[in-house]
This record gives C-alpha cells, sequence and structure tokens, in this order.
C-alpha cells in the first residue's frame, strides 16, 4: 500500500518545502504525477499551486526537516 501512502510521512507538502513540518486538515491534499501530497489547510494550497516548484523544493529538504 507504499503506492498510496501520502509522501513526507503525511506532514504539510509545503510546510517541508519551506523547511519545516506542519500537520496536515481535511480536504487540502491533491495527486501529482500518481503521489499523494498534503497540506496543512485551504490557504496553504494557493500558494501551493507552484507545485513542480515546491515539489522540487521539499524533496531537496526532506528528511532532514525530521531532524529540526
Amino acid at each position: 500500500m507504499e503506492k498510496y501512502a501520502p509522501l513526507y510521512r503525511g506532514y504539510c507538502a509545503y510546510a517541508v518545502s519551506r523547511g519545516t513540518t506542519a500537520d496536515i486538515g481535511p480536504g487540502s491534499w491533491r495527486i501529482v504525477d500518481g503521489k499523494l501530497y498534503l497540506n496543512l489547510n485551504q490557504e496553504v494550497q494557493v500558494p501551493w499551486e507552484d507545485i513542480p516548484g515546491y515539489i522540487k523544493k521539499a524533496d531537496q529538504n526532506w528528511p532532514a526537516v525530521l531532524n529540526r
């Protein structure tokens, strides 16, 4: 079932792209290229619209953000 697991252990993808972690809210998610990304809330999804850029930043920051 890893195929359907959210990235970044279920933390907010936008927060991870900013170098930190945050919990997520219901209904604040997006599937991109078959991968599930969760967000803190609907407001965060507005800046998250630059999806490729934020995914690149989040991938660079992960998993180092867990050690902060």
